[in-house]
């Protein structure tokens, strides 16, 4: 860590994982923390937030919560939406507005966000975890793969296979009827990802795609999706550093404005 002082925290609580980041007076991310959710996400918001401000050497740092269980993060200042917390962070990141798909554990969001770093238009998918990381996290899991290796098969195959499941229960069986009438695992994958992906572009679309596209949260590592996001709404995607810290720099970044406020 730099001996910049920390300024503020942020802390998103999210379905998957928790993260929380701590940035100086310039906004600098300069300190975090990820981990898997625990089911006592109470006591585990708790117990980072105290870290978090240990580090800092001030008990009292301002602290904002984000994400799915933000409601639970006692220990916060205040507690403000993820559609708020990823646009502020991606904003600053990249230090532009533009079109914001921000795939998670539980939902997906497109954010348009304007060159001010406003949100000005956004549209969720919360209803179907076949457009989430979920998805992924289902269908890699049966396969015995990890994220990153899905990521690779599906890049590295000759041919896809459609999915025309539009769930991820069904998905699941429409994958192991595929492999057991012959058709190559790499192809079936790549018609997975591609099927999320297609899901997460009508979405977008149904808003308006603004370039550039930009992309945040855990699934934005994959560089499948990523490519595929790309070739289905004709863009190049530009992707933050830290995709899956966004939500929670965005936090900290308010949490420094209370500060100075």
């Amino acid at each position: 860590m730099s001996d910049a002082a920390l300024l503020g925290i942020g802390i998103d609580a999210g379905s998957t994982t928790t993260k929380v980041v701590a940035v100086d007076a310039a906004g600098t991310l300069r300190w975090h923390r990820l981990e898997p959710t625990d089911p006592r996400m109470e006591q585990q918001t708790t117990r980072l937030l105290a870290e978090a401000r240990q580090v800092a050497g001030d008990d009292v740092l301002p602290a904002v919560a984000t994400g799915y269980g933000r409601a639970l993060v006692s220990g916060a200042d205040r507690k403000v939406t993820e559609i708020t917390c990823h646009a502020r962070g991606v904003h600053r990141a990249l230090g532009r507005g533009g079109t914001l798909v921000d795939i998670g554990g539980q939902d997906s969001k497109i954010v348009r966000i304007t060159d001010a770093g406003r949100v000005e238009h956004f549209a969720m998918n919360d209803k179907c975890a076949a457009g989430t990381g979920r998805f992924l996290e289902v269908v890699a899991g049966r396969l015995g793969y990890d994220l990153d290796k899905l990521s690779a098969e599906a890049l590295a195959a000759d041919g896809e296979v459609a999915i025309s499941s539009t769930c991820t229960v069904f998905a699941e069986s429409e994958m192991i009827s595929l492999i057991a009438r012959g058709h190559p695992v790499e192809h079936i994958v790549r018609g997975l990802v591609r099927s999320l992906v297609k899901r997460v572009s009508a979405l977008a679309r149904s808003t308006g795609v603004h370039a550039p596209l930009m992309i945040s949260g855990g699934v934005a590592h994959s560089a499948a999706v990523r490519t595929f996001l790309g070739e289905e709404l004709k863009l190049p995607v530009e992707l933050p550093p830290q995709p899956q810290l966004m939500g929670a720099y965005g936090a900290a970044l308010i949490a420094l404005g209370k500060r100075k406020a």
